[in-house]
Protein backbone atom coordinates (compact mmCIF):
# COMPACT_ATOMS: atom_id res chain seq x y z
CA UNK A 1 0.00 0.00 0.00
CA UNK A 2 1.88 3.15 -1.41
CA UNK A 3 0.45 5.94 0.08
CA UNK A 4 0.91 9.66 -2.17
CA UNK A 5 2.23 12.78 -1.00
CA UNK A 6 0.56 14.24 2.32
CA UNK A 7 1.25 17.87 3.82
CA UNK A 8 0.70 19.50 6.79
CA UNK A 9 -2.09 21.51 5.35
CA UNK A 10 -4.38 17.83 4.80
CA UNK A 11 -7.10 17.50 7.10
CA UNK A 12 -5.50 14.01 7.36
CA UNK A 13 -2.23 15.19 8.77
CA UNK A 14 -2.94 13.84 12.27
CA UNK A 15 0.05 15.72 13.50
CA UNK A 16 1.92 18.53 15.34
CA UNK A 17 4.60 18.43 12.89
CA UNK A 18 4.81 21.62 10.84
CA UNK A 19 5.46 22.63 7.23
CA UNK A 20 9.50 22.42 6.94
CA UNK A 21 11.08 25.94 7.12
CA UNK A 22 12.87 27.11 3.90
CA UNK A 23 15.91 29.36 4.20
CA UNK A 24 17.95 30.88 1.47
CA UNK A 25 21.18 31.63 3.40
CA UNK A 26 21.08 29.16 6.47
CA UNK A 27 23.78 31.84 8.17
CA UNK A 28 21.06 33.48 8.45
CA UNK A 29 19.39 31.30 11.44
CA UNK A 30 20.53 31.87 15.30
CA UNK A 31 21.41 28.62 15.60
CA UNK A 32 21.54 26.94 19.35
CA UNK A 33 23.95 24.11 18.32
CA UNK A 34 24.87 22.32 15.15
CA UNK A 35 26.69 18.70 14.63
CA UNK A 36 27.39 16.94 11.55
CA UNK A 37 24.67 14.22 12.33
CA UNK A 38 21.50 15.43 14.30
CA UNK A 39 19.35 12.53 15.57
CA UNK A 40 15.44 13.30 16.16
CA UNK A 41 14.38 10.01 18.11
CA UNK A 42 17.05 8.25 20.86
CA UNK A 43 15.63 4.42 20.79
CA UNK A 44 17.20 1.36 19.53
CA UNK A 45 17.62 3.12 16.05
CA UNK A 46 19.25 6.24 17.25
CA UNK A 47 21.11 4.98 19.76
CA UNK A 48 23.00 2.32 16.95
CA UNK A 49 22.82 5.82 14.32
CA UNK A 50 24.63 7.78 17.36
CA UNK A 51 27.37 4.83 17.99
CA UNK A 52 28.45 4.18 14.43
CA UNK A 53 28.32 7.77 13.23
CA UNK A 54 30.66 8.52 15.97
CA UNK A 55 32.94 5.41 15.59
CA UNK A 56 33.47 7.12 11.74
CA UNK A 57 34.58 10.63 13.38
CA UNK A 58 31.32 12.55 13.13
CA UNK A 59 30.00 14.59 15.97
CA UNK A 60 26.08 13.41 17.18
CA UNK A 61 23.56 15.13 18.75
CA UNK A 62 20.39 12.93 19.56
CA UNK A 63 16.88 14.90 20.56
CA UNK A 64 14.57 12.94 22.34
CA UNK A 65 11.00 14.02 23.94
CA UNK A 66 12.44 12.05 27.50
CA UNK A 67 15.75 10.68 27.88
CA UNK A 68 15.68 8.16 25.33
CA UNK A 69 14.90 4.94 24.91
CA UNK A 70 11.75 4.28 23.16
CA UNK A 71 9.86 1.07 22.45
CA UNK A 72 13.26 -0.87 22.41
CA UNK A 73 14.43 -0.12 26.19
CA UNK A 74 10.23 -0.62 27.23
CA UNK A 75 10.12 -4.85 24.89
CA UNK A 76 11.00 -7.91 26.22
CA UNK A 77 14.94 -6.91 25.19
CA UNK A 78 15.14 -9.69 22.49
CA UNK A 79 17.64 -8.91 19.45
CA UNK A 80 17.30 -11.30 16.75
CA UNK A 81 20.31 -12.63 15.27
CA UNK A 82 21.87 -15.59 13.55
CA UNK A 83 24.54 -16.71 11.02
CA UNK A 84 27.12 -18.08 13.55
CA UNK A 85 26.99 -15.15 15.92
CA UNK A 86 29.42 -15.77 19.31
CA UNK A 87 26.30 -16.43 21.25
CA UNK A 88 25.04 -19.14 19.00
CA UNK A 89 28.79 -20.84 18.68
CA UNK A 90 28.92 -20.92 23.15
CA UNK A 91 25.84 -23.43 23.01
CA UNK A 92 27.42 -25.30 20.01
CA UNK A 93 24.20 -24.06 17.31
CA UNK A 94 25.43 -24.16 13.70
CA UNK A 95 23.92 -21.50 11.92
CA UNK A 96 24.44 -19.41 8.54
CA UNK A 97 23.73 -16.44 6.92
CA UNK A 98 22.06 -18.40 3.86
CA UNK A 99 20.24 -20.84 6.28
CA UNK A 100 19.03 -17.72 8.11
CA UNK A 101 18.36 -15.99 5.11
CA UNK A 102 16.34 -19.26 3.99
CA UNK A 103 14.49 -18.64 7.00
CA UNK A 104 13.62 -15.04 6.58
CA UNK A 105 12.70 -14.99 2.93
CA UNK A 106 9.51 -16.59 4.44
CA UNK A 107 8.43 -14.15 6.57
CA UNK A 108 9.78 -11.30 4.55
CA UNK A 109 8.41 -11.85 1.39
CA UNK A 110 9.21 -9.14 -0.60
CA UNK A 111 9.40 -6.50 1.55
CA UNK A 112 12.92 -5.34 1.17
CA UNK A 113 15.33 -6.44 -1.43
CA UNK A 114 16.83 -9.78 -1.23
CA UNK A 115 20.39 -8.10 -1.40
CA UNK A 116 19.21 -5.99 2.10
CA UNK A 117 17.78 -9.57 3.62
CA UNK A 118 21.29 -10.90 2.21
CA UNK A 119 22.98 -8.51 3.95
CA UNK A 120 21.05 -8.10 7.12
CA UNK A 121 21.86 -11.86 7.36
CA UNK A 122 25.51 -11.61 6.35
CA UNK A 123 26.50 -8.99 9.09
CA UNK A 124 23.98 -10.67 12.23
CA UNK A 125 27.33 -12.27 13.56
CA UNK A 126 28.99 -8.90 13.18
CA UNK A 127 26.45 -6.44 15.04
CA UNK A 128 25.76 -9.07 17.56
CA UNK A 129 29.46 -8.22 18.05
CA UNK A 130 29.46 -4.93 17.64
CA UNK A 131 26.78 -4.85 20.29
CA UNK A 132 29.07 -6.77 22.95
CA UNK A 133 32.15 -4.18 22.25
CA UNK A 134 29.50 -1.43 22.87
CA UNK A 135 28.74 -2.98 27.01
CA UNK A 136 25.25 -4.89 25.55
CA UNK A 137 25.77 -8.95 27.33
CA UNK A 138 24.32 -11.92 26.10
CA UNK A 139 24.05 -15.37 27.26
CA UNK A 140 24.20 -18.64 25.63
CA UNK A 141 21.81 -20.67 27.77
CA UNK A 142 19.68 -22.34 25.34
CA UNK A 143 15.76 -22.55 26.19
CA UNK A 144 14.90 -25.48 23.22
CA UNK A 145 10.97 -25.57 23.30
CA UNK A 146 9.10 -23.61 21.19
CA UNK A 147 7.74 -20.83 23.54
CA UNK A 148 6.61 -17.05 23.09
CA UNK A 149 9.65 -15.81 26.00
CA UNK A 150 12.26 -17.94 27.75
CA UNK A 151 12.13 -19.26 31.45
CA UNK A 152 14.25 -17.23 33.52
CA UNK A 153 17.95 -18.48 33.37
CA UNK A 154 17.21 -18.93 29.84
CA UNK A 155 18.43 -15.96 27.40
CA UNK A 156 18.59 -18.36 24.08
CA UNK A 157 15.52 -19.42 22.22
CA UNK A 158 13.64 -19.97 19.64
CA UNK A 159 11.64 -16.30 18.98
CA UNK A 160 10.06 -17.02 15.72
CA UNK A 161 8.31 -20.20 13.39
CA UNK A 162 11.58 -21.76 12.30
CA UNK A 163 10.57 -25.24 14.33
CA UNK A 164 7.03 -25.14 12.41
CA UNK A 165 7.69 -27.91 9.91
CA UNK A 166 6.37 -25.88 7.01
CA UNK A 167 9.32 -23.93 7.44
CA UNK A 168 11.79 -26.04 8.27
CA UNK A 169 11.49 -27.27 4.90
CA UNK A 170 13.47 -24.31 3.50
CA UNK A 171 15.59 -24.05 6.58
CA UNK A 172 17.25 -25.80 9.46
CA UNK A 173 16.02 -24.62 12.81
CA UNK A 174 18.08 -22.23 14.72
CA UNK A 175 17.98 -20.54 18.10
CA UNK A 176 17.91 -16.57 16.98
CA UNK A 177 16.17 -14.83 20.09
CA UNK A 178 19.14 -13.26 22.12
CA UNK A 179 17.69 -12.03 24.89
CA UNK A 180 19.84 -9.65 26.79
CA UNK A 181 21.13 -10.74 29.83
CA UNK A 182 21.07 -8.76 33.35
CA UNK A 183 21.13 -9.98 37.03
CA UNK A 184 18.75 -9.92 39.69
CA UNK A 185 14.98 -10.22 39.95
CA UNK A 186 13.52 -11.67 36.41
CA UNK A 187 11.07 -9.15 34.64
CA UNK A 188 9.01 -9.67 31.41
CA UNK A 189 9.08 -5.72 30.03
CA UNK A 190 11.74 -3.44 30.59
CA UNK A 191 14.10 -5.65 29.74
CA UNK A 192 15.18 -3.63 26.67
CA UNK A 193 16.81 -1.65 28.88
CA UNK A 194 20.00 -4.34 28.94
CA UNK A 195 20.68 -3.52 25.19
CA UNK A 196 19.60 0.42 24.92
CA UNK A 197 21.26 1.82 28.34
CA UNK A 198 24.89 0.21 27.50
CA UNK A 199 24.89 1.95 23.88
CA UNK A 200 24.07 5.11 25.27
CA UNK A 201 26.64 5.04 27.78
CA UNK A 202 28.85 4.21 25.24
CA UNK A 203 27.71 6.55 23.15
CA UNK A 204 27.76 9.62 25.58
CA UNK A 205 31.38 8.09 26.47
CA UNK A 206 32.50 8.52 22.73
CA UNK A 207 31.20 12.32 22.93
CA UNK A 208 27.32 12.03 22.43
CA UNK A 209 25.41 14.93 23.31
CA UNK A 210 21.90 14.13 24.06
CA UNK A 211 18.84 17.16 24.57
CA UNK A 212 16.39 15.31 27.22
CA UNK A 213 12.67 16.66 27.00
CA UNK A 214 12.87 17.85 23.26
CA UNK A 215 10.70 17.60 20.99
CA UNK A 216 11.35 18.31 16.65
CA UNK A 217 8.46 20.27 15.05
CA UNK A 218 9.58 21.07 11.46
CA UNK A 219 13.13 20.31 9.60
CA UNK A 220 14.63 22.86 8.28
CA UNK A 221 15.56 22.84 4.26
CA UNK A 222 17.19 25.10 1.91
CA UNK A 223 15.75 26.79 -1.30
CA UNK A 224 17.47 23.50 -3.37
CA UNK A 225 15.61 20.74 -0.75
CA UNK A 226 18.28 19.46 1.60
CA UNK A 227 17.89 19.17 4.73
CA UNK A 228 20.35 21.02 7.27
CA UNK A 229 18.50 20.98 10.66
CA UNK A 230 15.55 21.36 12.95
CA UNK A 231 13.14 23.52 15.06
CA UNK A 232 12.12 21.62 17.97
CA UNK A 233 10.25 22.55 21.27
CA UNK A 234 12.94 22.20 24.56
CA UNK A 235 12.06 22.41 28.01
CA UNK A 236 14.72 24.47 29.75
CA UNK A 237 17.04 22.78 32.31
CA UNK A 238 15.94 23.20 36.03
CA UNK A 239 13.11 22.94 38.53
CA UNK A 240 11.00 22.99 35.31
CA UNK A 241 12.39 20.24 33.59
CA UNK A 242 13.23 18.33 36.90
CA UNK A 243 9.44 18.12 37.37
CA UNK A 244 8.45 17.12 34.63
CA UNK A 245 10.65 14.27 34.38
CA UNK A 246 9.59 13.56 37.60
CA UNK A 247 5.87 13.50 36.60
CA UNK A 248 7.17 11.29 33.38
CA UNK A 249 8.74 8.92 35.24
CA UNK A 250 5.61 8.50 37.06
CA UNK A 251 3.71 7.80 33.82
CA UNK A 252 6.32 5.53 32.78
CA UNK A 253 5.87 3.81 36.36
CA UNK A 254 2.16 2.58 35.42
CA UNK A 255 2.40 2.48 31.83
CA UNK A 256 4.92 -0.33 32.82
CA UNK A 257 3.91 -1.72 36.08
CA UNK A 258 2.39 -4.67 34.28
CA UNK A 259 2.85 -6.23 30.68
CA UNK A 260 0.41 -4.70 28.46
CA UNK A 261 -0.95 -7.29 26.76
CA UNK A 262 -2.39 -8.46 31.01
CA UNK A 263 -5.83 -7.98 31.35
CA UNK A 264 -5.75 -4.62 33.65
CA UNK A 265 -3.63 -3.56 32.11
CA UNK A 266 -5.80 -0.87 30.51
CA UNK A 267 -6.20 1.13 33.87
CA UNK A 268 -2.87 1.74 34.44
CA UNK A 269 -2.67 2.98 31.65
CA UNK A 270 -4.91 5.18 32.04
CA UNK A 271 -3.68 6.71 35.16
CA UNK A 272 -0.39 6.41 33.21
CA UNK A 273 -1.61 8.79 30.40
CA UNK A 274 -3.14 11.64 33.44
CA UNK A 275 0.53 12.15 34.59
CA UNK A 276 1.17 12.34 30.84
CA UNK A 277 -1.22 14.68 30.53
CA UNK A 278 -0.07 16.83 33.11
CA UNK A 279 3.42 16.32 31.64
CA UNK A 280 2.02 18.02 28.25
CA UNK A 281 0.40 20.97 30.20
CA UNK A 282 4.26 21.99 31.18
CA UNK A 283 5.23 21.11 27.58
CA UNK A 284 2.74 24.06 26.02
CA UNK A 285 3.61 26.94 29.23
CA UNK A 286 7.43 26.20 29.41
CA UNK A 287 9.22 25.15 25.99
CA UNK A 288 11.34 27.35 24.34
CA UNK A 289 12.00 27.04 20.62
CA UNK A 290 15.14 26.11 19.39
CA UNK A 291 17.13 25.49 15.82
CA UNK A 292 19.73 22.92 16.01
CA UNK A 293 22.04 22.54 12.85
CA UNK A 294 22.83 19.15 10.99
CA UNK A 295 25.75 19.61 8.68
CA UNK A 296 25.81 15.98 7.16
CA UNK A 297 22.49 15.12 7.78
CA UNK A 298 18.92 14.55 10.10
CA UNK A 299 18.33 10.83 11.34
CA UNK A 300 14.12 10.59 11.54
CA UNK A 301 14.01 7.73 14.26
CA UNK A 302 10.72 8.28 16.30
CA UNK A 303 9.32 5.21 16.50
CA UNK A 304 5.98 4.12 14.82
CA UNK A 305 2.64 5.41 15.40
CA UNK A 306 0.76 3.05 17.12
CA UNK A 307 -0.85 5.76 19.80
CA UNK A 308 -1.44 8.11 17.50
CA UNK A 309 -5.59 6.66 17.33
CA UNK A 310 -6.15 9.00 14.07
CA UNK A 311 -3.68 7.56 12.08
CA UNK A 312 -4.68 4.16 13.00
CA UNK A 313 -8.40 4.77 11.91
CA UNK A 314 -6.87 5.90 9.19
CA UNK A 315 -4.33 3.48 7.58
CA UNK A 316 -4.87 0.53 9.63
CA UNK A 317 -8.15 0.37 10.85
CA UNK A 318 -8.12 -3.39 10.84
CA UNK A 319 -6.04 -2.77 14.60
CA UNK A 320 -8.12 -0.33 16.18
CA UNK A 321 -9.26 -2.69 18.56
CA UNK A 322 -6.12 -3.63 19.27
CA UNK A 323 -4.18 -2.59 22.36
CA UNK A 324 -1.00 0.15 21.83
CA UNK A 325 2.02 -1.68 22.33
CA UNK A 326 5.53 0.89 22.47
CA UNK A 327 5.52 4.31 24.36
CA UNK A 328 2.93 6.63 24.29
CA UNK A 329 5.42 9.03 21.98
CA UNK A 330 4.67 6.61 19.14
CA UNK A 331 2.27 8.97 17.60
CA UNK A 332 4.05 9.00 14.11
CA UNK A 333 6.14 12.35 14.15
CA UNK A 334 9.35 10.66 12.87
CA UNK A 335 7.17 9.90 10.22
CA UNK A 336 5.34 12.90 9.32
CA UNK A 337 8.57 14.85 9.58
CA UNK A 338 9.81 13.18 6.06
CA UNK A 339 6.42 13.33 4.77
CA UNK A 340 6.72 16.70 5.36
CA UNK A 341 9.82 18.30 2.95
CA UNK A 342 7.77 14.96 0.11
CA UNK A 343 9.42 11.62 1.88
CA UNK A 344 7.24 8.71 0.32
CA UNK A 345 5.74 5.85 2.81
CA UNK A 346 4.76 2.54 1.95
CA UNK A 347 3.09 -0.13 4.40
CA UNK A 348 1.51 2.09 6.73
CA UNK A 349 -1.48 -0.62 6.86
CA UNK A 350 1.11 -3.37 8.16
CA UNK A 351 1.26 -3.67 12.30
CA UNK A 352 1.74 -6.86 13.73
CA UNK A 353 -0.51 -8.15 16.09
CA UNK A 354 0.46 -10.51 19.46
CA UNK A 355 -1.92 -13.50 19.37
CA UNK A 356 0.62 -15.87 22.35
CA UNK A 357 -1.02 -18.70 23.17
CA UNK A 358 1.92 -20.58 23.80
CA UNK A 359 2.64 -21.42 27.04
CA UNK A 360 0.80 -23.37 27.72
CA UNK A 361 1.48 -25.66 25.36
CA UNK A 362 -1.87 -26.92 25.64
CA UNK A 363 -3.69 -24.11 24.15
CA UNK A 364 -1.46 -24.61 20.79
CA UNK A 365 -2.11 -28.16 21.07
CA UNK A 366 -6.13 -27.16 20.69
CA UNK A 367 -7.61 -25.83 17.84
CA UNK A 368 -8.30 -21.87 16.58
CA UNK A 369 -11.76 -21.19 14.33
CA UNK A 370 -12.91 -17.95 12.35
CA UNK A 371 -16.17 -16.74 12.52
CA UNK A 372 -17.65 -19.50 10.54
CA UNK A 373 -16.44 -21.98 12.60
CA UNK A 374 -13.51 -22.89 10.30
CA UNK A 375 -10.19 -23.59 11.44
CA UNK A 376 -7.19 -21.58 9.21
CA UNK A 377 -4.16 -22.22 10.26
CA UNK A 378 -1.30 -24.34 12.47
CA UNK A 379 -1.90 -22.97 15.89
CA UNK A 380 1.82 -23.52 17.05
CA UNK A 381 2.61 -20.95 14.77
CA UNK A 382 4.85 -17.65 17.17
CA UNK A 383 1.70 -15.62 18.37
CA UNK A 384 2.30 -12.60 15.78
CA UNK A 385 1.62 -14.90 12.41
CA UNK A 386 -1.71 -15.89 14.34
CA UNK A 387 -2.57 -12.40 15.28
CA UNK A 388 -1.50 -11.38 11.67
CA UNK A 389 -3.81 -13.90 10.06
CA UNK A 390 -6.94 -13.49 12.38
CA UNK A 391 -6.52 -9.18 11.89
CA UNK A 392 -6.16 -9.61 7.93
CA UNK A 393 -7.89 -12.76 6.77
CA UNK A 394 -10.68 -12.93 9.73
CA UNK A 395 -11.80 -9.85 10.26
CA UNK A 396 -10.11 -9.71 14.22
CA UNK A 397 -12.04 -12.59 14.74
CA UNK A 398 -11.25 -16.08 16.53
CA UNK A 399 -11.92 -18.63 19.05
CA UNK A 400 -9.61 -21.51 20.97
CA UNK A 401 -11.09 -25.08 20.98
CA UNK A 402 -9.98 -27.23 23.89
CA UNK A 403 -11.41 -30.28 25.75
CA UNK A 404 -11.20 -31.31 29.08
CA UNK A 405 -7.61 -33.07 29.40
CA UNK A 406 -6.24 -30.31 27.04
CA UNK A 407 -8.03 -27.53 29.62
CA UNK A 408 -7.06 -29.60 33.07
CA UNK A 409 -3.11 -29.90 31.29
CA UNK A 410 -3.40 -26.05 30.46
CA UNK A 411 -3.94 -24.79 34.26
CA UNK A 412 -0.93 -27.09 35.16
CA UNK A 413 1.06 -25.63 32.52
CA UNK A 414 0.64 -22.28 33.29
CA UNK A 415 1.12 -22.63 37.01
CA UNK A 416 4.92 -23.22 35.92
CA UNK A 417 4.98 -21.02 33.70
CA UNK A 418 6.58 -16.73 33.87
CA UNK A 419 4.15 -14.94 36.19
CA UNK A 420 3.14 -12.68 32.84
CA UNK A 421 2.78 -15.92 30.89
CA UNK A 422 0.46 -17.52 33.95
CA UNK A 423 -1.96 -14.44 34.64
CA UNK A 424 -2.77 -14.32 30.94
CA UNK A 425 -3.63 -17.88 30.76
CA UNK A 426 -5.33 -18.21 33.96
CA UNK A 427 -7.72 -15.00 32.99
CA UNK A 428 -8.43 -16.78 29.64
CA UNK A 429 -9.26 -19.84 31.60
CA UNK A 430 -11.33 -18.86 35.00
CA UNK A 431 -12.92 -15.63 33.13
CA UNK A 432 -13.32 -16.02 29.54
CA UNK A 433 -13.98 -19.97 28.73
CA UNK A 434 -16.85 -21.63 28.24
CA UNK A 435 -17.81 -25.16 28.63
CA UNK A 436 -20.38 -27.05 26.57
CA UNK A 437 -20.83 -30.76 26.20
CA UNK A 438 -22.06 -30.74 22.42
CA UNK A 439 -20.76 -28.84 19.43
CA UNK A 440 -23.98 -27.74 18.50
CA UNK A 441 -24.34 -25.78 22.01
CA UNK A 442 -20.34 -24.66 21.26
CA UNK A 443 -21.21 -23.53 18.27
CA UNK A 444 -24.11 -21.48 19.72
CA UNK A 445 -21.94 -19.41 22.33
CA UNK A 446 -20.56 -17.27 19.56
CA UNK A 447 -23.44 -18.23 17.00
CA UNK A 448 -20.36 -20.43 14.82
CA UNK A 449 -21.95 -22.50 11.73
CA UNK A 450 -22.32 -25.64 14.04
CA UNK A 451 -21.85 -28.01 10.94
CA UNK A 452 -18.40 -25.94 9.66
CA UNK A 453 -17.30 -26.57 13.73
CA UNK A 454 -18.34 -30.39 13.56
CA UNK A 455 -16.56 -30.40 10.47
CA UNK A 456 -13.74 -28.53 11.70
CA UNK A 457 -13.26 -30.83 15.00
CA UNK A 458 -13.79 -34.22 13.16
CA UNK A 459 -10.51 -33.20 10.48
CA UNK A 460 -8.42 -31.87 13.38
CA UNK A 461 -9.26 -35.58 15.45
CA UNK A 462 -8.53 -37.08 12.53
CA UNK A 463 -4.88 -35.43 11.36
CA UNK A 464 -4.23 -35.93 15.07
CA UNK A 465 -4.40 -39.77 14.93
CA UNK A 466 -2.28 -39.67 12.72
CA UNK A 467 -4.12 -41.16 10.20
CA UNK A 468 -3.90 -38.32 7.14
CA UNK A 469 -1.27 -35.37 7.59
CA UNK A 470 -2.46 -31.65 8.90
CA UNK A 471 -3.86 -29.51 6.13
CA UNK A 472 -2.27 -26.62 7.31
CA UNK A 473 1.59 -28.36 8.17
CA UNK A 474 0.82 -29.21 12.12
CA UNK A 475 2.60 -32.31 13.64
CA UNK A 476 0.62 -35.19 14.83
CA UNK A 477 2.62 -34.82 18.06
CA UNK A 478 1.11 -31.32 18.30
CA UNK A 479 -2.08 -31.89 18.50
CA UNK A 480 -4.21 -33.92 20.53
CA UNK A 481 -7.97 -35.65 19.79
CA UNK A 482 -10.67 -33.15 20.52
CA UNK A 483 -13.48 -35.34 22.87
CA UNK A 484 -16.57 -33.66 24.79
CA UNK A 485 -16.98 -31.81 26.71
CA UNK A 486 -15.68 -28.75 24.89
CA UNK A 487 -14.54 -25.45 25.98
CA UNK A 488 -13.89 -22.32 24.05
CA UNK A 489 -12.49 -19.12 24.59
CA UNK A 490 -12.65 -15.92 22.46
CA UNK A 491 -9.63 -14.73 21.27
CA UNK A 492 -10.47 -11.95 18.54
CA UNK A 493 -8.89 -8.41 18.81
CA UNK A 494 -11.83 -7.23 20.90
CA UNK A 495 -11.86 -9.72 23.47
CA UNK A 496 -11.74 -7.98 26.62
CA UNK A 497 -10.56 -10.76 28.32
CA UNK A 498 -7.80 -11.35 25.79
CA UNK A 499 -6.11 -7.73 24.65
CA UNK A 500 -4.53 -8.24 21.30
CA UNK A 501 -0.92 -6.10 21.38
CA UNK A 502 -0.48 -4.28 18.28
CA UNK A 503 2.80 -2.58 16.89
CA UNK A 504 2.87 -0.26 13.27
CA UNK A 505 5.38 -1.76 11.09
CA UNK A 506 5.43 0.39 7.74
CA UNK A 507 6.76 4.26 7.53
CA UNK A 508 9.22 5.77 4.83
CA UNK A 509 10.44 4.43 2.38
CA UNK A 510 14.04 4.28 2.20
CA UNK A 511 17.09 3.66 -0.04
CA UNK A 512 18.11 0.32 1.54
CA UNK A 513 21.73 1.11 0.99
CA UNK A 514 22.25 4.07 2.29
CA UNK A 515 19.36 4.94 4.34
CA UNK A 516 18.14 7.87 2.78
CA UNK A 517 14.57 8.95 2.47
CA UNK A 518 13.15 8.72 -0.63
CA UNK A 519 11.13 11.07 -2.52
CA UNK A 520 7.93 10.21 -4.84
CA UNK A 521 10.17 10.22 -7.12
CA UNK A 522 12.45 7.32 -5.79
CA UNK A 523 14.88 10.38 -5.34
CA UNK A 524 17.06 10.33 -2.32
CA UNK A 525 16.17 13.65 -0.43
CA UNK A 526 19.63 15.30 0.45
CA UNK A 527 20.46 15.31 4.32
CA UNK A 528 17.57 13.35 5.69
CA UNK A 529 17.83 9.15 6.80
CA UNK A 530 15.69 7.14 8.54
CA UNK A 531 15.96 4.23 10.70
CA UNK A 532 14.04 1.68 12.83
CA UNK A 533 9.65 2.16 12.93
CA UNK A 534 10.15 5.44 11.15
CA UNK A 535 10.94 3.56 8.00
CA UNK A 536 10.63 0.68 6.06
CA UNK A 537 12.63 -1.89 7.34
CA UNK A 538 13.32 -6.12 7.49
CA UNK A 539 10.36 -6.71 10.02
CA UNK A 540 7.54 -4.35 7.57
CA UNK A 541 6.10 -7.14 6.49
CA UNK A 542 5.45 -9.73 9.40
CA UNK A 543 7.47 -9.77 12.99
CA UNK A 544 8.82 -12.44 14.72
CA UNK A 545 10.06 -11.79 18.39
CA UNK A 546 13.55 -9.53 18.06
CA UNK A 547 13.17 -8.45 14.59
CA UNK A 548 12.44 -5.02 15.40
CA UNK A 549 15.05 -4.64 17.76
CA UNK A 550 17.70 -6.22 15.05
CA UNK A 551 16.53 -3.61 12.52
CA UNK A 552 17.06 -1.04 14.32
CA UNK A 553 20.38 -1.70 14.91
CA UNK A 554 20.95 -2.97 11.57
CA UNK A 555 19.15 0.61 9.98
CA UNK A 556 20.61 2.50 12.53
CA UNK A 557 24.44 1.61 11.84
CA UNK A 558 23.63 1.69 8.13
CA UNK A 559 23.36 5.82 8.34
CA UNK A 560 26.09 6.03 10.63
CA UNK A 561 28.19 4.06 8.52
CA UNK A 562 26.71 6.21 5.25
CA UNK A 563 26.57 9.92 6.31
CA UNK A 564 27.54 12.60 3.11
Amino acid sequence: MLETELNPKNEKWFSDIEAPQIVNDPNLISWNDESDLVIVGLGGAGIAAANEALDQDHSVIAIDKTSGGGATERSGGIFYAGGGTPIQKEAGIEDTPDNMFNYLIQETGNIVKKTTLRKFCKTSPENTQWLMDNGVQFNSSYYETKTSYPGAGYFLYHSDNSLVPTYMEKALPAPRGHRGYEEGPFKPIGVGGTIFYPLKKSAITKGLKVFPRTEARSLVITAEGRVIGIKALMLPSGKISDKHKKIMSKAEFFQMLIPQNMPGASIFQIIGKFYVNRAQKIERNYREVIYIKANKGVCLSAGGFIFNREMIEEYAPNYIDGMPLGTSHDTGSGIRLGQSVGGKTDHMNRVTAWRMINPPMAFANGLVVNKNGIRFGNEMVYGATLGDAICEDHNGKAYLILDKELFAKAKKQAAVSLPFQRDSARVLMYFNAKKRNTIEKLAKIYNLPSKNLSNAIDRYNIAAKGNTNCEFGKSSKDMKEIKPPYYIMDISINSTMAPLPCLTLGGLVVNEETGEVLDQANNEIPGLYAAGRTAVGICSNIYVSGLSVADCIFSGRRIGQNLK
